[in-house]
């Protein structure tokens, strides 16, 4: 099916919030429900009229999509299509590169994440974010690159270990390294260096985790275990993955959105997108006609 707008209330934030004084600090993200008790993805990201610049550069164009909760959103498309410079809008990553800007709604469960008002700090460690390339920071353990999110938070000694231990978990990964956490996490092999990241985005109990294109660097094993990962995380947090591997796309994802040229060309079931799609174009590009 082709893209809808988002309706009325969606688009309505469903906090009030009071006119601050000029001297009042960002608002924190309330989450919903309580990060420590979330057992289950309840989290939906709506984007409304995204656009995306890089100085003159249109790169995204009003796009509307949503990631639901407990599903798996999959963006593929082709180089420069704009789909890894949308998926950074979402929790503000956009806005660091020199000369980039962006306008439209991220609604989160109610909140506009791009609102003046909203700390970006928070909206950080709302939305997680794992990259192409494993990124581990390399003069910190592995314990330490997973806390690492941690030590702002005002969480406690004991409570960082607990999180360390539960992310490690989640990722996969604690069985590997639970006998070397003081050891370099830059000396784990690549797939373990990009389910350490995972990890260390896990730590802070995020609502939402995004991936951009995190298996492109990885041999197929270390990708099956990703994907694998993957499945297990997809109920316990709200994910949408940036690939250009059309195949992971249709093994991993629920719903799967084609972009080109900076537009979302048509988002749907992922069956139907590479057996039935609507458009001409999705066709051409999923049976590898270009891209």
């Amino acid at each position: 099916m082709n893209a809808q707008p988002l309706t009325e209330s969606q688009n309505a934030p469903r906090i009030a919030v009071p006119k601050p004084p000029v001297s009042s600090q960002p608002e924190p993200i309330e989450p919903s429900p309580s990060s420590a008790a979330r057992v289950a993805a309840t989290s939906r990201v709506a984007l409304g009229g995204l656009n995306a610049y890089y100085g003159d550069l249109h790169a995204v164009k009003d796009i509307n999509l949503s990631f639901e909760p407990d599903r798996v959103t999959a963006i593929i498309g082709p180089s420069g299509c704009g789909k890894s410079t949308m998926v950074r809008c979402v929790n503000r990553m956009h806005e660091e590169v020199p000369g980039a800007r962006s306008d439209g709604r991220v609604i989160l469960d109610g909140t506009d994440l791009h609102s003046p008002r909203v700390d970006v700090v928070a909206v950080r460690r709302a939305v997680g974010m794992v990259f192409q390339k494993p990124n581990p920071f390399p003069t910190m353990s592995i314990h330490d690159n997973v806390a690492a999110g941690l030590r702002f938070t005002g969480v406690s000694r004991h409570e960082i270990s607990e999180r360390v231990r539960s992310a490690l978990q989640a990722a996969g990964l604690w069985d590997e390294v639970s006998d070397r956490l003081d050891k370099p996490g830059a000396g784990l092999s690549g797939g373990q260096q990009q389910r350490l990241c995972i990890a260390r985005a896990l730590a802070v109990q995020p609502q939402v985790l995004l991936m951009d294109e995190p298996c492109s660097a990885l041999d197929p094993v270390a990708t099956l275990r990703i994907e694998e990962l993957i499945a297990e995380l997809r109920h316990r947090v709200t994910i949408a993955i940036v690939t250009h591997n059309m195949q992971q796309a249709a093994r991993v994802a629920d719903t799967t959105a084609f972009m080109l040229t900076g537009e979302l060309v048509e988002v749907g079931p992922t069956n139907k997108i590479f057996t039935n799609p609507d458009d001409e174009r999705t066709e051409q590009y999923v049976t590898g006609k270009f891209g």
